[in-house]
């Protein structure tokens, strides 16, 4: 029988109060049965998009070392840019089919870098539909800006 191997699960968030507002950022990292790991940030004046791209980016630059991982995030614009569009943005000099450039470019950029250190198989999941690790990344992206907001 084959050994699985020991697959990292990483749930990602972004929450936005007005787009664009203050945002935050969460990450719920499944590292094994009984080691998991928690994190979140916040900023002034974002948008959606950006704390999703931003915490995808966090959760990756966590592991110092090359990794086997499988990302789930709540975003279509994350998981296809990362996935299928990113590949016709860098051909075509992150400009979009319109010849327009593509927002966000400073994010993906990063984030294009950490995707090809690591090896991610990317997934899609419904937000606000029962999954415990997205609701656990929801509320840390929440918590981000609820703390910041109470000046804690």
């Amino acid at each position: 029988m084959e050994e699985k191997k020991n697959l990292i699960t990483i749930y990602t968030d972004g929450a936005c109060k007005g787009n664009p507002g203050e945002g935050g950022w969460g990450v719920y990292i499944i590292l094994s049965d009984t080691s998991k790991k928690e994190f979140f940030g916040y900023e002034n004046s974002t948008t959606n998009n950006r704390m999703e791209l931003t915490a995808a980016i966090e959760a990756l630059k966590y592991f110092k070392d090359s990794k086997e991982l499988e990302i789930y995030t709540d975003s279509n614009y994350l998981k296809q840019g990362i996935t299928v569009w990113i590949k016709s943005w860098k051909q075509n000099n992150w400009k979009s089919k319109q010849k327009k450039s593509v927002k966000n470019v400073d994010l993906w950029k990063k984030l294009d870098f950490l995707n090809n250190y690591h090896n991610i198989k990317w997934n899609w999941v419904k937000a606000h539909d029962g999954n415990l690790g997205n609701e656990k990344a929801d509320m840390l992206a929440n918590k981000a800006i609820y703390l910041k907001k109470a000046n804690l």
